[in-house]
């Protein structure tokens, strides 16, 4: 198994975090995982600027999504 605190695909992010891609893609975009805390995109100039690789921090990805469950229910509605 892999280390919580690694940087991984969303694909593979999504299988261990247990929330679909297009999940994580949502609450990224609303605000809820921050960039450089919860998320960083590729630095391959091939895919730079118009569709980056997103890439997780395991470790405050799962911090987030169990703070938001035991507070108010949040991840039952984005679990896959």
């Amino acid at each position: 198994m892999r280390e919580c605190s690694k940087w991984l695909s969303a694909k593979d992010a999504s299988k261990l975090l247990r929330v679909e891609e297009k999940n994580l893609k949502v609450l990224r975009e609303e605000g809820y995982l921050k960039p450089g805390i919860h998320w960083r995109s590729s630095s391959d100039p091939k895919q730079l600027p118009w569709n980056p690789k997103v890439f997780y921090l395991i470790s405050a990805c799962k911090e987030f999504l169990e703070y938001k469950e035991g507070n108010d229910g949040f991840s039952e509605q984005i679990a896959a």
